[in-house]
């Protein structure tokens, strides 16, 4: 799966030269945390909710609140925006996959989408976990399937020929290997809810049948 199928193009970005309190309001009417800073076409930054409140003229002091106010509205984001800021982006053509480990990797929530020097769209942890959602089909109508399987070469060709012959159709499958273990964890997902006699034929082939769950 590719970021371009799961970032955003709708991103609400702010200019380098707006003010705190200008940030503050687009955040709030926005319902985000987090905007892209932009000096014209150019993204020079990303800015979150955390950078703002911990900007000089929003803490605590003895100004009034209208005082505070004047603060963050006279002080500009090219101002507070972290001087040595490490601007990590990804290309809309990358895999979701890759996005998560340098979101992991980085430390960070969110991924500006760039092609060809402009901002085109933005991903973040969110977006990542409906990617997940939908790999694992945890909405799907179906049966889901968690058994042990033994690494090596044909046992998954044995375990699709069990339910292809009993009229299955496998949605997705997800191998999950285990540290320090031979066998790895297979999670089938098929689009069937009558699935009993496929689950028996796995154990009858010698298959170790961790869960199943029906989704009607």
């Amino acid at each position: 799966m590719r970021v371009r199928d799961y970032m955003s193009t709708d991103v609400k970005t702010i200019g380098l030269d707006a003010s705190v309190l200008d940030a503050f309001a687009l955040m709030n009417e926005n319902n985000i945390r987090r905007l892209p800073v932009m000096d014209g076409d150019k993204l020079v930054g990303i800015v979150t909710l955390s950078d703002l409140e911990n900007v000089p003229a929003n803490q605590p002091t003895t100004l009034s609140f209208f005082g505070t106010s004047y603060l963050l509205e006279k002080t500009l984001l090219r101002d507070v925006l972290p001087k040595h800021q490490e601007l990590i982006t990804i290309h809309p053509d990358d895999y979701v996959e890759t996005a998560a480990s340098l979101m992991k990797k980085h430390k960070i929530s969110t991924l500006p989408v760039v092609l060809d020097g402009r901002l085109v769209g933005i991903i973040t942890e969110s977006d990542i976990f409906d990617a997940l959602i939908r790999i694992m089909g945890v909405d799907s109508r179906g049966t889901r399937i968690d058994l042990k399987l033994v690494d090596r070469p044909g046992e998954l060709a044995k375990v699709a020929t069990i339910i292809s012959d009993l009229g299955g159709n496998i949605a997705n499958i997800v191998r999950v290997d285990l540290p320090g273990r031979d066998d790895v964890h297979l999670i089938l997902r098929i689009t069937c809810t009558d699935s009993q006699r496929m689950v028996s034929a796995l154990r009858e082939k010698g298959f170790e049948i961790e869960s199943v769950i029906v989704k009607p």
